[in-house]
């Protein structure tokens, strides 16, 4: 009778696993980038919930439902790849959700593409990402370099006579990308790089650039870096009483988070973003943007950030790609991946050879009475320009 037991119970777990696609995700739950993980882990929840709501994603005849096996690589790039290992050799899941970070992205990539699994990712921005020639590995953020071109575009069309800049950035591959975006476009735009600087990961104290940038005087300050660093920089800016025209931080300005670290300190700032809840797209599984961020809204009283939006994005296109296919193997659906247009609540998803998005534009928010309002490329509100003093 047991043994009979026993093939029943076998029988039905095979059954069940049938009827589920396991996807695996190492992200950053704690540590340095724990804000921005879990942001990412919540979108991909938000979708998971959505699509076995409306019945599990179709592959030919079938229905599937979504299953999310979790780690946390506790920010730190190395543990990030070892987990993925883990995913794709201990837990068999082909299918990877990416991790939040240039580097945990850059970490993980080679992983994946020596299994022969296929990562979609929305968390890295770096376009050293694209460079070795990988087959596997799928990105809906547009790439670092456009963060720091956008932000000097911005201030040289709201100031034709800020003449002086201070770019300021964590040595990082991400950070170091945005910064050489933003070098290459105040060069482009005649401006005088009074400032070009790096500083280390996990630092606590920027004093040393703080002084040089109060003797430097810039009209416009950049500064590329994460949560931590954005808020520590507003901090000693403030303590050093440097005010700037035009103050632009990548990552930090975009979380609610932020205003909570520095209230009235974060007005003016602006901050780019991969995308804004302004922004107004159709989406095939929450219908539209709008719609979106009405249920993000009613659900947690807040605006989501977009990080949240493309994690959301990323279980999208990967659902999409294997419906396309009408298959779970590997290779189909990353035919299907290079070959997909699709609109999404985050913009169209549309890739190149290299497995980078080539058909979505960046925006920038800015911090007025507390709120993040979009103020490029179109205008829900009008920037505050200059930056207004610190109080």
């Amino acid at each position: 009778m047991g043994v009979i037991w026993g093939l029943l119970l076998a029988l039905l777990s095979v059954a069940f696993s049938q009827d589920v696609i396991r996807f695996g995700a190492a992200v950053s739950l704690t540590g340095k980038f724990a804000k921005e993980g879990q942001l990412v882990k919540r979108g991909y929840e938000l979708w998971k919930e959505r699509v076995n709501a409306s019945g599990g994603i179709k592959v030919g005849n079938k229905r599937y439902k979504v299953d999310i096996v979790y780690y946390d690589d506790q920010s730190d790039p190395l543990t990030s790849a070892r987990l993925v290992e883990k995913l794709i050799i201990e837990d068999k899941i082909n299918f990877i959700l990416g991790p939040y970070g240039s580097a945990q992205v850059f970490s993980v990539a080679p992983i994946v593409e020596k299994y022969g699994a296929l990562m979609v990712q929305a968390g890295g921005a770096s376009s050293e990402i694209y460079k070795k020639g990988y087959k596997n590995i799928f990105g809906l953020y547009t790439v670092a370099p456009f963060y720091g071109r956008d932000l000097v575009e911005l201030a040289t069309k709201l100031d034709k006579d800020a003449k002086r800049i201070a770019i300021i950035y964590e040595k990082d591959i991400f950070s170091e990308d945005v910064a050489s975006g933003a070098l290459e476009h105040a060069k482009k735009k005649g401006l005088e790089v009074v400032l070009y600087e790096g500083y280390p990961k996990q630092v606590q104290d920027l004093s040393s650039l703080m002084q040089k940038i109060r003797l430097l005087k810039p009209d416009i300050v950049i500064g590329s870096g994460h949560f931590q660093d954005a808020v520590l920089t507003v901090k000693q800016l403030k303590q050093f009483g440097i005010n700037p025209k035009f103050l632009g931080l990548t990552v930090g300005p975009a979380l609610p988070a932020f205003v909570q670290a520095l209230g009235e300190d974060a007005e003016g700032i602006f901050g780019p973003v991969q995308w804004s809840p302004a922004l107004k797209y159709k989406d095939p599984v929450f219908g539209s943007t709008e719609e979106f961020v009405k249920l993000y809204r009613e659900r947690f009283n807040s605006d989501p950030e977009y990080h949240v939006a493309g994690a959301v994005a990323a279980g999208v296109v990967f659902q999409k790609a294997i419906e396309d296919a009408g298959s779970l193997e590997v290779d189909k659906v990353r035919d299907a991946l290079r070959k997909i247009k699709l609109e999404t609540l985050f913009g169209v998803v549309g890739f190149d050879e290299t497995g980078k998005i080539i058909t979505k534009p960046m925006a920038i928010i800015q911090i007025q009475k507390g709120r993040h309002v979009t103020v490029y490329p179109f205008e829900e509100a009008k920037p505050i320009y200059p930056k207004p003093q610190w109080k």
